[in-house]
């Protein structure tokens, strides 16, 4: 069956909506470093309930988290299309995964900087 693309607005937006679930729940199930990443993100909601975060934190933790999931995401993909391209190791290819992977050690970087931010202070007024 070949593939045909919906240009109705209504319909269209609300398939791709669809594509995009499918696609994040295939990443949460299928990929480990995304599950221990989205295990922490869920620990995090909990620890800021617990510790009544402010609005503002909120906001840092929701970027800071969502920002590593999404780069992994990206990384994810990077790596699926490298090992499709070229199956066997190439060193250009790994060359190209090294990449995508210092990207997600930036944002997870940023993402534990702004964790201490918001939760040092909290625990040592604990």
């Amino acid at each position: 069956m070949e593939f045909q693309k919906d240009n109705s607005f209504i319909t269209g937006r609300l398939k791709s909506v669809r594509y995009t679930i499918i696609g994040a729940r295939k990443l949460i199930t299928t990929e480990h470093s995304v599950m221990v990443q989205f295990s922490i993100a869920i620990l995090l909601i909990i620890a800021g309930f617990y510790f009544d975060i402010s609005r503002e934190e909120w906001m840092m933790q929701i970027l800071a988290t969502g920002l590593v999931l999404a780069i992994e995401g990206m990384n994810t993909a990077v790596e699926k299309i490298c090992d499709f391209i070229h199956p066997e190791y190439h060193e250009k290819i790994g060359f190209i995964k090294d990449i995508a992977g210092g990207a997600v050690l930036f944002a997870a970087i940023a993402s534990i900087a702004v964790g201490l931010l918001i939760y040092v202070p909290k625990l040592c007024n604990f």
